[in-house]
């Protein structure tokens, strides 16, 4: 009788030991990483979310999506999870995501700054990859953000269709390299007619893309809150979009070019990059 009840005492404490298990393994994963920068010359950091189930046994051998998520001008690395309930969101997909350093570079190579498009592509983009199980091809690769972020990620959708099937913007700054209205904008883009200016130009991008080439392009997630500056810049970029058959969805939402808005948005982008990137394998 004695045998009888210790083995049943072990089952209920093996179960309940397991259930702990599920419970921690199983959340949400936040990462913080450091590594060293060539391009940047200096040590960068970058923040990873790990998607529910990441840390199970039973997805060892399992590859995830991922969606590089950028920051606005004046922000860094940590804002969409200081600023956002990005973490919450993020445990309603099976989606990897990473938050980067973008400084106020515009995601360019900067000819008076830093190179952070190079950055992002060649040493955040291998550096994700080789730490984490991604889906580490074009499907399983998107990346999008937030006023700067934006921008930087549909014109890196425009430059760079073979590596990103999905590319989205809230709130983008999407005319930046025709403005000089800040410091930033003369480091990142140079004088008035510089190449850095001709080739990072996003309306010019979506104006010129070959036509032949125009379903190599990832899909388009853009929206702007009406209370927004850069309404105007958006809804002309959408309108661009739908007279060139571009595939795209373009949102127009109350709200200002604020965190409220951003952090309502990013749960829509999470969703919208969910859908449009190749599942977990």
């Amino acid at each position: 009788m004695k045998r009888l009840r210790l083995a049943a005492l072990l089952l209920v404490l093996a179960a309940a030991l397991g259930a702990l298990y599920y419970e921690f393994a199983g959340r949400v994963r936040v990462e913080t990483v450091r590594m060293p920068s060539a391009l940047l010359g200096r040590e960068v950091a970058y923040r990873v979310v790990l998607p529910p189930g990441y840390g199970l046994v039973t997805a060892r051998a399992r590859r995830y999506p991922v969606l590089y998520l950028l920051h606005g001008w004046g922000g860094n690395y940590d804002s969409w999870l200081s600023r956002s309930s990005l973490v919450s969101y993020a445990a309603e997909h099976q989606l990897i995501v990473v938050t980067p350093e973008g400084g106020k570079g515009w995601y360019t190579d900067a000819p008076g700054g830093e190179p952070y498009e190079s950055h992002l592509l060649r040493e955040i983009v291998p550096d994700v990859d080789a730490r984490f199980r991604t889906n580490a091809n074009r499907r399983g690769r998107g990346v999008a953000g937030y006023s700067m972020g934006g921008y930087g990620a549909l014109k890196l959708g425009f430059r760079h269709p073979e590596l990103f099937a999905f590319a989205g913007s809230t709130s983008g700054a999407l005319d930046a390299a025709s403005r000089a209205d800040d410091e930033s904008l003369a480091r990142a883009f140079g004088g008035a007619n510089s190449p850095a200016r001709f080739e990072n130009d996003l309306p010019r991008l979506a104006r010129e893309f070959p036509e032949a080439r125009r379903g190599a392009l990832p899909f388009l997630y853009l929206d702007c809150g009406l209370g927004d500056d850069w309404l105007a810049v958006n809804r002309d970029f959408a309108a661009t979009l739908t007279a060139r058959g571009i595939a795209h969805e373009y949102r127009q939402r109350p709200g200002g070019h604020v965190w409220p808005y951003w952090d309502a948005q990013g749960r829509e982008i999470l969703r919208v990059a969910s859908d449009a990137l190749a599942a977990p394998e």
